[in-house]
């Protein structure tokens, strides 16, 4: 393996890992929207160990990854697709794609507990998704591969236990099996529940049922607040509260008060930072592992030092205006809300990903800070070993001053600017000896290491850039749904719902009393944008009846090649037979194809020989009439 794939394999051994070799029965969602399954666990576990059999009869040796995975593969070729499709007989056809799912895992794991077939079962893993591919892109019933395939949850037997229910669609995000998510038909299902058309079962929230209002172009029928769980509509409602959560920063950091009071901006600015954690807690709480990414860790660091910048600023307001500590807490606080303003502007990209360009420019940052952790391990051992080195040279007695020079210029030299004045004080000449090599490692052989990493790193993400795009974009709509909640409060607005209902009504009032309370004032919070999604709504159900007049699908778009194309007659001016005779075969190799036709040749060389042999001998046996051999 070279050298700069040390840190892609560390990264991903440790992403795999914790992903695959963890326990899969940790909880996705709330107890109380657990749901029995549509198939038992242990008959589709029987199912995912028959498709794991054949994937290994399939793929029993180390192949190009090629043979795999281009569309008509040797290897993957129909009767094994068909095979795989039939693997649970005909009744439970829709546990296979989640099988196959399940059957990636077991590769991955098995690739990361066998290393000496690591490679193998790797290619195995690649199967199992392309074979999954062509069984949701060759479906045609698209209620069938939403409901069945796609969303129907499933559990399997581990430890004699069974997992938590999980559909194909949550399976593919959390095993990143881009393939999978890059499918017409998943695309698809993750654009109509990110429009909202595709929504919870309200008597049992683990299920999907099919928006009733899509094609009703009544302006009310759209105007309720259930409306704000569709995907789409809070994203657009994340983007406006960030926008508002930057302004309110911007004034709260751009007009300190003289007289150190706390300021109204100031005050929300706190309670929207205080609705963020309490939001990113319970998601985290809910969904579990699988919700932590890289934005979360950038989003707690922001939180985090608005945090102690509040709880410095309160400490400033304990002490008599003027004083020494007051003054003290008060510039503390006020550094730290401006330490922060850069992490405040690059949190707008978060909800630009959604957006082609920005989204695959993410991918590109998350996947190179992967890469950082084989840099940053071997230069925290470096800078260990030469710091001690230093600090055993130096014979000053004042060793804290000493430490923080060297780790200055360690800094500097890691930065590109190395500082060589002072270093003759440590044991001349073998001080600045020491940093010359220091240096040398660092500039030379370290940071280039890093460069090919993020080389690497941006080829293989822009080689495969649209799937990686609509793996994030899967991924961020599979997290507004996920953890599905009877009420909708969006940060900031769960701060309502926490304390002016869930503790002073919930506790003492019906359910039914309380569930029109909530209703109540979920209306009244989102009224404002339900006048707009309203309005969009009852737009677009014009264009959805439409296409259900013209028999299309509900999300057609008519584009400029299909306005004539109910006038063309293909088959009846004869195009079609000649496109037919003049296209070839995709499915066949062009040396196969004339293998074949010289085959028939020979073939009808053979037979007319035969007849020819066979008419000499009837020749030959028969008397000529002057009864002499004809032969002869």
């Amino acid at each position: 393996m070279p050298l700069f794939s040390f840190g892609r394999f560390f990264s991903g051994a440790v992403n795999g890992t914790r992903s695959l070799l963890d326990n899969e029965a940790d909880p996705l969602i709330l107890p109380h929207h657990r749901q029995h399954n549509a198939m038992p666990a242990k008959d589709v576990t029987k199912v995912a160990l028959k498709l794991k059999y054949l994937i290994e009869a399939a793929v029993p040796c180390e192949l190009k990854e090629s043979h795999i995975t281009r569309p008509h593969s040797p290897i993957i070729t129909h009767g094994v697709v068909d095979l795989a499709r039939n693997a649970a007989g005909t009744e439970n056809k829709a546990c296979v794609v989640f099988c196959l799912l399940i059957c990636l895992r077991w590769f991955k794991r098995q690739a990361l507990l066998e290393m000496y077939d690591a490679d193998l079962n790797v290619l195995r893993a690649e199967a199992c998704q392309v074979i999954a591919k062509k069984i949701i892109e060759s479906t045609e019933d698209q209620e069938y591969l939403f409901s069945g395939i796609l969303l129907q949850k499933f559990s399997i037997l581990k430890n004699g236990e069974e997992t938590t229910p999980a559909n194909a669609v949550e399976k593919a995000i959390d095993l990143h099996a881009t393939r999978v998510i890059g499918s017409s038909g998943y695309q698809k299902c993750i654009t109509y529940l990110w429009k909202g058309w595709l929504v919870r079962d309200s008597k049992d929230p683990s299920q999907f049922t099919s928006y009733k209002d899509v094609a009703n172009k009544s302006y009310w029928a759209h105007f309720q607040h259930d409306r704000m769980r569709a995907p789409v509509y809070q994203n657009a409602f994340q983007i406006f509260v960030s926008f508002v959560y930057l302004l309110l920063y911007t004034i709260a950091i751009n007009t300190v008060d003289p007289e150190r009071d706390i300021d109204i901006e100031e005050v929300f600015l706190y309670l929207f930072t205080f609705g963020f954690i309490i939001d990113e807690g319970v998601k985290v709480w809910k969904i579990g592992r699988y919700y932590l990414g890289f934005w979360n860790v950038f989003n707690a660091l922001l939180y985090g030092t608005l945090t102690v910048t509040f709880v410095t600023r309160m400490l400033a307001l304990g002490y008599p205006l003027g004083s020494p500590e007051n003054t003290r807490y008060d510039v503390l606080s006020y550094n730290l809300l401006a330490f922060v303003a850069p992490m405040f502007w690059c949190r707008m990209l978060l909800y630009l990903d959604a957006i082609k360009f920005f989204g695959a420019m993410l991918v590109v940052l998350k996947v190179m800070m992967q890469e950082s952790i084989i840099f940053f391990a071997l230069l925290v051992v470096i800078i260990i070993g030469f710091l001690q080195a230093f600090v055993g040279m130096d014979n000053t007695e004042d060793k804290g001053e000493v430490t923080g020079f060297i780790l200055r210029a360690m800094t500097n030299a890691i930065l590109g600017s190395p500082e060589f004045d002072g270093f003759d004080n440590f044991s001349h000449p073998f001080g600045m000896i020491l940093y010359y090599v220091f240096a040398f490692i660092v500039m030379v052989i370290l940071l280039n290491i890093l460069i090919a990493l993020y080389n690497q790193a941006y080829t293989d993400i822009t080689e495969n850039a649209i799937d990686e795009y609509l793996a994030l974009f899967s991924h961020k709509t599979m997290q507004f749904i996920r953890a599905p909640d009877e009420n909708v409060f969006l940060a900031p607005f769960n701060i309502i719902e926490i304390f002016l209902l869930i503790a002073p009504f919930e506790w003492w009032m019906s359910k039914s009393t309380y569930s029109e309370l909530n209703n109540l004032v979920m209306g009244v919070v989102y009224s404002p944008f339900l006048v707009i999604i309203a309005w969009i709504e009852s737009r677009s159900a014009y264009k959805v009846r439409a296409n259900r007049a013209k028999g299309e699908e509900d999300d057609d778009e008519t584009e400029e090649w299909e306005e004539l194309q109910g006038e063309v007659d293909i088959l009846g001016d004869g195009w079609e037979k000649q496109v037919t005779e003049v296209v070839p075969d995709v499915d066949k190799e062009p040396a196969v194809v004339e293998i074949l036709k010289l085959r028939g040749e020979l073939e009808e060389l053979r037979l007319l020989i035969k007849q020819k042999g066979e008419k000499w001998s009837e020749e030959s046996e028969s008397p000529s009439p002057t009864g002499t051999n004809p032969v002869a």
